[in-house]
């Protein structure tokens, strides 16, 4: 009996702890997913509001917020400091803290921008924020029907109103995006993207489908600049070792397509300018070695434009964290 008892109470033990372990993790999935629907509604009350609101008065508050997460909820302050720092060693106190305070008002600008989307409903919305500076390779594969190309670019300025104004003004392009962690606001921000003719597709679906598309005569956009996360391919950025995506450079040499660099920078009010160059694959083809080749190229350019105005880059991105 007290051998029964002993194996009851050790049973009873097992199973109190097993249910509070499953409690503890159904409250913290349902915090999970009320902590997104709250950002969700914060991010359309948002959304509502700045569509309501002129470009000029959209930026001051932009400002605002960015000032806020800048200076006193501390969003990510120490990475971007050191960041900063580690890049432009010559660079002051002053000036970095000057350059950050940029940073974190453009990211808000961008994000707010954003939001107002849905108001650029035609080509004349979209030449009223931004205009095209493109090198004769640009222009003339503009006029052409039939060749696709690949787009290579980077989180710097604005980088959705720039694939906004590109498929509206030049051609529509398919873009390789990532999930956002909260399933609502990526589900609006796909939304967003894809509302003028634009499309978007996954990186696990990225290949089949790319290729196809650029064998068809379209045009897929992708980001350059970010870490990733399967750590494939190693090379420098901005001076320090970290991972590289390749993924601009095989899509350009395996469908052998042109490859362009669009940039978005601010004119400092209110409109942006896109500049696209050509990136040269003509003594390139596709293999492993001239692959690696193409992205040191691209690289090259993205960080050449970042140190010329860093204060527009993404420096909130941990690019380094796998180097």
């Amino acid at each position: 009996m007290i051998g029964m008892t002993t194996i009851n109470t050790s049973e009873a033990h097992h199973f109190m702890s097993f249910d509070a372990r499953r409690l503890k993790t159904r409250f913290k999935r349902r915090m999970r997913l009320a902590s997104k629907s709250v950002t969700y509604g914060v991010v359309m009350f948002l959304g509502f509001l700045v569509r309501r609101l002129n470009r000029k008065q959209t930026r001051r508050i932009a400002c605002f917020i960015g000032d806020f997460l800048h200076r006193v909820a501390g969003l990510r302050r120490e990475l971007v400091y050191r960041n900063l720092a580690l890049t432009f060693p010559e660079k002051s106190p002053a000036e970095i803290a000057r350059i950050a305070t940029a940073v974190y008002r453009n990211l808000t600008t961008t994000m707010l921008e954003v939001l107002r989307l849905p108001l650029i409903q035609n080509r004349d919305d979209a030449a009223a924020l931004v205009d095209f500076d493109g090198n004769e390779a640009f222009l003339e594969w503009c006029r052409s029907e039939k060749s696709g190309a690949v787009m290579v670019s980077a989180h710097y300025g604005n980088w959705e109103l720039m694939a906004m104004a590109f498929g509206i003004l030049v051609k529509p392009v398919t873009i390789i995006v990532k999930r956002l962690h909260n399933e609502q606001i990526d589900r609006k921000i796909n939304e967003y993207r894809t509302m003028r003719g634009n499309s978007v597709v996954s990186p696990r679906q990225s290949v089949r489908k790319g290729l196809r598309l650029l064998q068809n005569g379209g045009t897929l956009a992708i980001l350059g600049d970010q870490s990733d996360p399967d750590e494939a391919n190693f090379g420098e950025f901005l001076g320090r070792r970290a991972t590289v995506l390749h993924g601009a450079a095989f899509f350009a040499l395996r469908a052998n397509v042109p490859l362009f660099m669009p940039i978005c920078t601010s004119n400092g009010d209110g409109r942006y300018t896109i500049t696209v160059s050509q990136i040269d694959t003509s003594d390139l083809s596709f293999n492993k070695e001239d692959i690696a080749t193409l992205v040191a190229r691209y690289t090259r350019e993205i960080e050449a434009q970042i140190r010329r105005r860093p204060e527009e880059w993404f420096w909130l991105h941990d690019r380094w964290k796998r180097g």
